[in-house]
């Protein structure tokens, strides 16, 4: 062996102890990683991944089209859906039909855990971010994760119910580009909707769906972190969603042909002011959308009637 050749290696032996001795992890096992896959049904397989936006392991569900295989020399289009608060990455098949509905429509379907509060983003956490890391952990990690393991294509559409709906308005519009559709079903579409300046317990978003929590880790108070309520607000990004296909729907609170509550549910009569807040700022801004409102509730019968609606149009964006 050459000096130089001797010297190189030293130094090469030298790192690894430096690194070893310092807690440091090669690059390659830094990133988000799958730990554990379950078949748990026909087409569909959960997923358990280490996630260092969150701090931890996360779950996914993925339904998976007939003839996909991990080997194929093809990729296959992704249907992502979001669940609602207070819910996990179980509510769409466990609530809907949505594995019937799909069988044949050769996408995969994904459906990630997004936390009972997540509201789909990277926490604020009073300024020193951290996890959990929503966002980060979705169109970041997950999806390089389903485009490298799972044969997921760049093709791409999105939908949720709740606290889903403004996920799948929020992603679509702060990255561009990434969905070609998004579909938002009984979704709070303009966080600060009502909300007065100096009236923290206004606005609708983190200060709705965060029981037991302290929202304020999310985006911060909505005055004194206002920048980032606007930066995750649908209406405030309205102009962003221009060449994506679009569909808003919501009840009205009342009881309707789906069933309810023998009263008015005060949810979702105010998801209602949303949609129609939100699509009033699309048609301002002359972006086309497609609208239902109809008499309903807050519950799975009418978001699962909504998805069976919405599903042509989700279909034909991703051209399956």
């Amino acid at each position: 062996m050459g000096r130089s050749s001797a010297l190189a290696c030293a130094l090469g032996i030298l790192s690894l102890l430096l690194s070893a001795l310092c807690g440091a992890v090669p690059a390659s096992a830094a990133g988000a990683e799958v730990v554990a896959e379950t078949a748990v049904a026909p087409r569909t397989l959960d997923l358990t991944i280490a996630s260092p936006a969150m701090g931890g392991d996360q779950k996914v569900r993925l339904l998976l089209p007939a003839g996909w295989s991990r080997t194929a020399d093809r990729t296959w289009p992704t249907l992502w859906l979001l669940h609602g608060g207070v819910d996990d990455y179980r509510a769409w098949t466990r609530d809907t039909d949505v594995a019937a509905l799909t069988a044949d429509a050769g996408v995969i379907v994904v459906m990630p855990n997004g936390g009972s509060c997540g509201n789909y983003s990277d926490w604020w956490n009073y300024g020193k971010g951290g996890p959990p890391a929503w966002e980060t952990f979705h169109l970041t990690e997950l999806r390089k994760i389903l485009e490298r393991r799972y044969r997921a294509g760049t093709e791409r559409v999105i939908a949720g119910n709740s606290m889903g709906g403004l996920g799948a308005m929020d992603y679509a519009a702060r990255h561009p580009g990434m969905f070609r559709a998004a579909a938002a079903f009984s979704g709070y579409l303009d966080t600060l909707y009502g909300h007065e300046p100096g009236d923290s317990s206004t606005g609708w978003g983190p200060s709705f769906s965060c029981p037991g929590t302290d929202w304020r880790r999310v985006w911060g108070d909505p005055d004194a972190q206002a920048a980032i309520w606007h930066a995750h607000n649908p209406t405030d990004l309205a102009g962003r969603l221009a060449g994506v296909r679009l569909w808003v729907s919501s009840g009205d609170g009342e009881a309707g042909p789906l069933g309810g509550l023998p009263f008015t549910d005060p949810v979702e009569a105010g998801v209602h002011d949303h949609a129609v807040a939100f699509t009033a700022r699309l048609a301002e801004l002359g972006i086309p959308v497609t609208t239902h409102l109809y008499e309903g509730q807050h519950s799975w019968p009418y978001w699962q009637r909504e998805l069976h609606a919405a599903f042509p149009m989700l279909r034909d964006a991703l051209g399956a």
